[in-house]
């Protein structure tokens, strides 16, 4: 299978660094990408194409740095029409990314509530916010227009909201755009309620600024002026001296250049108008990009002089022409236009403006027009149809396992200079969630059938049972040149429903329809299978090991206790053929909701269940159905022998490419182990355990494998350990180490029997000190005598390092303290780590030890794991809440409630109001709520689209309130809990047909970037 290279775009790139759109200000992100899903914009900043004249301007002086009574006066009445817009998209679609933003628009009807702002505020996609008045009263506002192509949108509220002051209108006035013009944007620049910022026009000519692969206008001009706006300033009104809006601020540069650009309002102005009157706004296309190029570059590309002495004659102030630069294939223009072809005429009307070509085609939509370009010298006269610009531009998409998609649009195609059509995946995730995790993937099959639109992708998905494994076919925009080829495992359990979404201008929402509930899963087969033969690698002992290895895939429909990743892959080793038992690393299961697949011989595919999770060895046993393999499955022979310091032994693992590796080695240490925490996430990780080192290269290649002894005995599983994440590079750090087998033996042994382990453990983190530490400490001579004595290889003693946080009631006097060091557990000298599995079976332990300098002896109380395992979750305006899990436990002091903020998704209520993850809940609208039970209850009182207060106590003990309004449209509340029989359920509260905002009535497994969540912030 192939993935996709590197990144190669299509459009020219500027040849200046540090040019940005300040399109947005997106809410600061104080948490770290460990928690978010993941899949956003890169802080609101987008590259942008230059211009060479971008610096050409009027002196600094031209721009008054007082402004005049006159100037005073007309921005008093212009800022009573400024709002402040704070809004979530809360889906990736088209070219946006889920994401919560704030930005400004200005009143343009009063009478009627409409709000002018910019499209890429708007959105192409669901939209979900409000707008503050210079007063700051409140009101929500709906999308009622946002245009296929030029960066301009349509917001709408209810005048009647608004009841402390009168509202009021800008007038719209292209016509008063000029150069030399002195101007104010009035806005929300950088965060601010209102900023006003000075300037003066200094050209009106500029060719549309290209953004990058994400949206960007074209086919219009842009005014550009020295302003120096920047984020947040998005959709904020140009005003002359008068208080006429004469521009829409849409763009400018970051790179400390105080230029600025302005959209023209001769569209926007149009547009109002057919809004006002109730008419559609029609909108034409010939699907060709065309740019400004002065006239000495027409002459270049084939501009006659009798053609340049007519249209200079009737256009005496005009310095250039429109030219095409991307004709798109199967197009009306497509063997008929060129790029580089000089527009003469339309209609036998020469044209030399943007907006008069708009004109033309908004009038002309399923008509003909006549277009006369030069191409060469030569006049070239074509005959085109006018297609209907929305007719390309999504308005729906579907959402199935897991994933979303769309028709590809007019603004992806234009980018990419390829056909307007085929299925887009605007959320790759669940089941589509491909090798990458880039957007841009296009649908060329799926089940062997074609997808040429999402009509006929929702046929061929309402067909594919649930748990079907069907090959998929897909390119990437960027590269259509190559055809990616993966098996995808469809889920239509977790998320069962096919929906499909429809934009609604009327109301500013998007409609849901259920579209095909899922087809039952397939009953399991019997399947044969062979295992490769290895004997080419000359290590008999590997020969037969290799048919006790499984492959594992994990897909987690929820990502919950602070893991990183919706989808893990490794291997395991079979403890029992005959139970089809399976013993692997957790960081491959980290918890019992997910989805298992087990890959035998490599030919063989079998569903998986979780039997137990290790509270903390870092490792997890599971069970497939052994009647479903027909293959020489070996059962592993565990060492009941510990591995020795120096000993030879043969690593074999599987590398990267999930290839199996073997080479003789050595060990060359066992010792304690202290797996980094990952503090701005906590999630699972080993501790109090020895781990083994080899010398090899390969063990750091390998997260999977084992050491075999000369007569095949497995001495060691080879794991892989998650650690921190790290600062600098925002990735997860996994440490590859060896467990001991004899060390598994009592709890492997139970689950052979059927019993599943129920362990009790000491809540503490260990870490060694040596005999000269310990002496200091306090520990006599008579200790440290028996300690040699009792471990002649380690002369060491235990110190606990951390004790997890106080249970409700708070510490028991006979409990452990941080800084205590173990002598003995019930009488037994404790100098090696594994001494510390006489705990697992045992309420309380009789416990010496030395604490400041004194020995005493404690009743100490071990704890049930049991309640460790979080048990259930709920997702509430965009969070994940759930119990705080162990790793929280581990880390933390105190805990304030029993609801805690696992995850959070970008573009939700929870993103735009600021509750992040590793937060507790201690309280809703005053009501305290200690437990998620609790919170559910109050949670149920809160009806939709209301505010509400949450008490909020951060990690590290710093209470805040936050105020949040509930969106069960987009956001319906969901649970997931298990029930008496231990089995995972989800239960989708409100109204079933609602909700695609990230995690939603759909169920995204995602974050580190992945999908639309953010996985802790990620």
């Amino acid at each position: 299978m192939t993935t996709n290279g590197d990144a190669r775009g299509k459009r020219k790139k500027s040849p200046v660094k540090g040019l940005d759109r300040p399109a947005k200000i997106l809410k600061h992100d104080s948490y770290p990408a460990a928690t978010e899903i993941d899949q956003s914009l890169e802080e609101g900043i987008y590259n942008m194409e230059s211009d060479p004249e971008d610096h050409i301007s009027l002196p600094p002086n031209a721009a008054m740095a007082v402004n005049s009574v006159e100037w005073q006066e007309t921005i008093e009445k212009v800022v009573r029409n400024v709002v402040s817009i704070h809004f979530c998209q809360t889906c990736s679609f088209d070219t946006d990314s889920s994401i919560s933003s704030e930005a400004t628009g200005f009143v343009v009807d009063a009478q009627r509530g409409y709000i002018l702002t910019n499209r890429h505020v708007v959105g192409a996609g669901p939209f979900w916010g409000f707008c503050i008045f210079d007063n700051h009263e409140e009101v929500d506002v709906h999308p009622v227009y946002r245009d296929p192509v030029h960066d301009f949108g349509i917001l709408r509220f209810d005048p009647k909201a608004i009841k402390y002051m009168e509202v009021e209108q800008l007038a719209l006035r292209p016509d008063l755009a000029k150069v030399g013009v002195e101007i104010r944007v009035v806005g929300n620049d950088a965060g601010e309620k209102l900023s006003i910022l000075s300037g003066v026009i200094s050209r009106l000519d500029r060719n549309a600024p290209e953004y990058g692969d994400g949206y960007s206008d074209f086919n219009t001009n842009y005014i550009q002026a020295a302003a120096a706006a920047s984020g947040g300033s998005s959709g904020s009104p140009v005003v002359n001296i008068n208080g006429h809006a004469i521009a829409l601020q849409a763009g400018g540069r970051s790179d400390g250049a105080a230029t600025d650009y302005f959209l023209p309002l001769d569209r926007p102005l149009r547009a109002l108008e057919c809004i006002r009157k109730g008419e559609a706004v029609s909108r034409g296309t010939i699907q060709t990009q065309w740019i400004i190029k002065p006239f000495d570059e027409c002459r270049r590309l084939g501009l006659t002089p009798e053609w340049e002495s007519a249209i200079r004659k009737g256009f005496p102030k005009e310095t250039g022409l429109l030219v095409a630069e991307v004709v798109l294939p199967e197009g009306p223009a497509d063997s008929k236009l060129e790029e580089g072809d000089v527009l003469i005429s339309v209609n036998d009307e020469l044209l030399t403006q943007f907006a008069r070509l708009d004109a033309i085609l908004d009038s002309s939509v399923d008509q003909k027009i006549n277009i006369v370009v030069q191409r060469g010298g030569k006049d070239i006269k074509v005959e085109l149809h006018v297609g209907d610009l929305h007719a390309i531009t999504p308005d729906r998409f579907v959402t199935v396992a897991g994933g979303s998609f769309h028709n590809l649009s007019y603004q992806q195609a234009r980018l990419y200079a390829i056909p307007v059509k085929g299925v887009y995946v605007c959320e790759a995730a669940g089941s589509f969630r491909f090798e990458s995790s880039d957007a841009g993937w296009l649908i060329e099959s799926v089940d062997q059938k074609k997808t040429p639109d999402l009509d006929a992708f929702i046929e061929v998905m309402s067909k594919i049972p649930d748990r079907a494994r069907v090959v998929v076919h897909y390119k990437h925009v960027r590269d259509l040149h190559t055809l990616n080829t993966c098996i995808v495992h469809i889920d239509r359990h977790w998320t069962d429903k096919m929906r499909m979404a429809v934009r609604n201008d009327d109301t500013g929402l998007w409609d849901f329809i259920e579209l095909a509930g899922p087809l039952p899963a397939e009953p399991a087969v019997r399947s044969k299978a062979h295992f490769a033969r290895l004997d080419t690698f000359g290590h008999p002992a590997a020969v037969d090991v290799i048919r006790s290895f499984v492959r594992i895939s994990c897909a987690l429909p929820l990502k919950i206790d602070g893991f990183p990743r919706a989808r893990k892959v490794g291997f395991g080793i079979v403890i029992n053929a005959e139970k089809g038992l399976v013993i692997a690393s957790r960081s491959i299961i980290p918890f019992d909701l997910c989805d298992l697949s087990l890959t035998i011989a490599e030919t063989i595919i079998v569903e998986a269940k979780v039997v137990f999770l290790h509270p903390i060895a870092n490792y997890a046993v599971i069970q497939y159905d052994p009647a479903l393999v027909d293959a020489p499955v070996k059962s592993a022979t565990l060492a009941k022998e510990t591995i020795k310091q120096g000993a030879p032994t043969l690593f074999m693992g599987f590398n990267q490419n999930l290839r199996p590796v073997v080479t003789p080695t050595t060990v060359t240490d066992i010792t304690a182990v202290a797996i980094p925490s990952n503090p701005s996430a906590p999630r699972y990780r080993a501790i109090n355990l020895d781990a083994i080192t080899v010398d090899t290269n390969l063990s750091g290649q390998c997260s999977s494998g084992v050491l075999i002894r000369e007569d095949g005995a497995v001495e060691a599983l080879w794991l892989s350990y998650l650690g921190e994440r790290t600062a600098h590079t925002q990735k997860d750090v996994e440490y590859h180490l060896g467990l001991a087998t004899p060390t598994l033996l009592p709890v492997l042994d139970q689950i052979q029997s059927g019993v599943t382990p129920s362990l009790r453990i000491l809540n503490v983190e260990t870490n060694t000190v040596q005999m000269s530490q310990c002496r200091i400490m306090g520990v006599s001579e008579s200790w440290i005598s028996k300690v040699a004595e009792a471990n002649a290889i380690r002369h060491q003693l235990f110190m606990v390092r951390k004790v997890d946080c106080a249970p409700a009631g708070g510490y028991d006097s006979q409990a452990l303290q941080e800084g205590d060091i173990i002598l003995t557990l019930n009488d037994q000298l404790i100098t090696r780590l594994s001494e510390l599995d006489i705990m697992y079976n045992n309420e309380y332990l009789d416990v010496l030890i030395v604490r400041r300098g004194e020995e005493l002896k404690l009743r100490v109380p071990t704890i049930p794991t049991v309640d460790l395992e979080t048990s259930r979750a709920v997702i509430f305006c965009g969070v994940v809440l759930h119990a705080p899990h162990h790793a929280v436990r581990q880390q933390i002091s105190k805990l304030h409630s029993e609801v805690y903020v696992s995850l959070r998704t970008r573009g939700s209520p929870a993103y735009q109001y600021g509750l992040g993850p590793t937060n507790f809940i201690t309280a809703l609208n005053d009501q305290p709520t200690p437990t998620l039970e609790k919170f559910i209850k109050e949670a149920e009182k809160v009806k939709d689209n209301e505010y509400f207060r949450l008490r909020v106590v951060t990690f590290d003990n710093v209470p805040w309130v936050c105020t949040m309004k509930k969106c069960e449209h987009y956001f319906p509340t969901v649970e997931f809990a298990k029930d008496s029989e231990g089995i995972w359920r989800k239960k989708v509260s409100g109204n079933e047909g609602d909700g695609i905002g990230g995690m939603g009535g759909v169920v995204v497994a995602e974050e580190g970037g992945e999908g639309a969540e953010e996985s802790v912030d990620g």
